[in-house]
């Protein structure tokens, strides 16, 4: 498996990611650990995680994807094997995280990171990044910036003089961003490099065909400012797969969870936008998912893409995608698409 140095940090990570969402909702602890063994077998040594999951998020599951990541590590052995990401929440409206009362202040910082250390059974976090901003800042399927939405929130140079502390006893070894704009990233740099404070080294962002919005601001500034794409959702929830084309109420996030959790995939646009790719796909003698991983493995400014499954089928098709290399005709013809469709799941 391709390795890539992460961003400017010294973290040699798989061009493959290994997401675990599913664990603890849709994977049982016994199917987590199956999925860590496998991907480390071909070659993966890049885990990503976070405190709110599994999704959905809810009360009486949230830490098990950290906890199951972390019986894996104790009873493997391989710790030492595989670079760890995990996230602290930003902002939000579930009660059973801190209250809810969490933000990216000091006093929440230190918790999430003590307690995802204890379910992690490990004493370091090799990549610690902040799940989405403090500010008013348009994500999740919000696509404008809207003013009239300013909010109190926490600094960013208060929020990095926290991690720094953090890093210097041990406890982090780098930061990093998710669900971040061109201008966050750019904050984020500019107040470290003022303050001595830890440089992030990547930015998590959803990127996939149906969302290419990373290429309009973002790819310049994490190219010149060395920051590493850690690109989420290569597959738009299952949209890309075609399997909804087939079957509308097949099996995935997309059926079994509510529809508010995840609007943004359920346009209408994007669902002709999938049509669209899945044809291709066909014509161009691959299927729907490998042309859309094929795609995002190709992309110069990606450091590592997360993929997710719920089943090994699924895993090892997504791994074996890695090999698919797409013609200048094929590329050309995606290309052709975003122009007539472009981002409609951002």
């Amino acid at each position: 498996m391709q390795k890539n140095i992460l961003g400017s940090s010294d973290l040699k990570v798989s061009a493959i990611c290994l997401g675990t969402m599913t664990f603890g909702e849709q994977n049982t602890e016994a199917q987590a650990h199956s999925q860590l063994d496998y991907a480390l077998e071909r070659g993966i040594n890049f885990i990503d995680t976070a405190e709110m999951y599994p999704v959905m998020p809810r009360a009486e599951t949230q830490g098990a994807t950290e906890r199951h990541i972390g019986s894996w590590l104790k009873n493997s052995g391989k710790r030492s094997q595989v670079i760890l990401a995990t996230k602290v929440a930003g902002p939000s409206r579930m009660p059973w995280i801190r209250d809810g009362k969490g933000d990216l202040d000091a006093t929440n910082i230190r918790a999430a990171v003590e307690t995802s250390l204890q379910r992690l059974q490990t004493d370091y976090i090799d990549l610690y990044q902040l799940h989405w901003p403090s500010r008013n800042v348009p994500i999740f399927g919000q696509v404008c910036f809207n003013p009239e939405a300013e909010r109190k929130h926490v600094e960013i140079e208060d929020t990095l003089a926290v991690l720094g502390e953090l890093v210097a006893a041990g406890k982090i070894r780098h930061i990093g961003v998710s669900n971040e704009s061109a201008w966050g990233l750019s904050e984020f740099i500019k107040q470290a490099e003022l303050k001595g404070l830890p440089r992030i080294v990547s930015i998590q962002n959803g990127y996939h065909l149906a969302n290419r919005s990373f290429e309009t601001a973002l790819d310049e500034t994490c190219f010149r400012e060395r920051v590493g794409l850690l690109a989420y959702s290569p597959l738009a929830f299952g949209q890309l797969t075609g399997k909804y084309l087939e079957n509308p109420h097949a099996s995935g996030r997309l059926t079994i969870f509510p529809a508010s959790w995840s609007p943004r995939y359920l346009r209408a646009s994007v669902q002709e936008a999938a049509r669209r790719y899945a044809a291709l796909a066909r014509e161009s003698g691959m299927t729907a998912t490998q042309l859309a991983l094929a795609w995002c493995y190709s992309r110069w400014f990606i450091a590592s893409t997360i993929i997710g499954a719920t089943t090994m089928q699924q895993l090892e098709e997504n791994i074996d995608a890695f090999d698919v290399k797409l013609s200048s005709e094929v590329i050309a013809a995606v290309n052709q698409i975003h122009a007539e469709i472009t981002n409609p799941g951002q």
